[in-house]
């Protein structure tokens, strides 16, 4: 396969997979290696495209941000809350991350590891949407600090390949009391210095590897993802609204049980 239609293939499912419960870097190994590439040598790849779904929330969501900017200006309560929840839930990726890094790397070309997590994930999902009790918090500002630290500490558990950041974020929010619609949101503004922060570490660690031909499949897969997840988050939501997370639990179930299924016999 020519490397170009690699790079918009990885591209279309970085956008369609980020925001939603099924692990993005899980389906990106998987797709590499069902492809025929290994998936250790475009880890780096599969990470840097990252921007391109990042700023699909800053985007889709640039009124928000505009709003807090300006009441952080002025100190208002609701921008401020807002902020905090976000620095206090983004706190522990960075700890965990920084300290756990090359074990966190060596696990980034492992399909197994995502197979086994997406099935395990899968089953979590049906728990949480079975046991959760929920009661509308009001946005973001009304999540409580000890709900914040709570995503965060869950978010952790995402740097395994296939359990899925927006899943763990999401899905922790819930177990908290926060509802759907506003963990969900929670969870894409949480993206945005989590995924920044991961992007900017891999890069700065293997700069070594940006020649300027990588550089501009970079820049090519990124676009795509950020097509893509302008489309795909405007929809996520209407779903999780109307159906919940359960349909997501049982896909994540079916692929990786086909994925351990394709790892035995390939």
């Amino acid at each position: 396969m020519p490397i170009l239609w690699l790079v918009v293939i990885l591209g279309i499912v970085e956008g369609l997979t980020e925001y939603l419960p099924v692990s993005s870097t899980g389906h990106l190994i998987l797709a590499t290696e069902l492809m025929g590439f290994d998936a250790d040598r475009w880890a780096l790849f599969n990470i840097a495209i990252q921007p391109g779904a990042i700023l699909a929330i800053v985007v889709l969501y640039w009124r928000t941000f505009w709003t807090v900017a300006r009441g952080l200006l002025g100190w208002e309560k609701g921008a401020v809350i807002f902020t905090r929840n976000l620095l206090v839930a983004f706190t522990p990726a960075v700890v965990v991350g920084l300290a756990l890094d090359d074990v966190i790397e060596s696990l980034l070309g492992n399909a197994a590891v995502v197979a086994w997590a997406l099935i395990i994930g899968g089953i979590g999902i049906l728990l949480v949407e079975r046991f959760a009790r929920t009661e509308p918090t009001g946005g973001i500002s009304g999540v409580s600090l000890k709900q914040s630290i709570a995503v965060g500490l869950v978010q952790c558990l995402a740097m395994v390949p296939g359990v899925s950041r927006s899943g763990a974020t999401i899905l922790g929010a819930m177990s908290f009391g926060v509802d759907r619609r506003t963990a969900a949101e929670f969870s894409f503004f949480l993206a945005v210095p989590t995924l920044t922060g991961a992007t900017v570490l891999q890069l700065a660690k293997h700069h070594d590897q940006l020649g300027t031909g990588m550089v501009q499949w970079i820049a090519l897969g990124a676009l795509v993802s950020f097509v893509v997840a302008v489309v795909v988050v405007k929809a996520f939501i209407a779903i999780v609204t109307r159906y919940g997370f359960a349909p997501f639990a049982w896909y994540r179930i079916v692929a990786g049980a086909g994925a351990l299924a394709w790892l035995a016999v390939r």
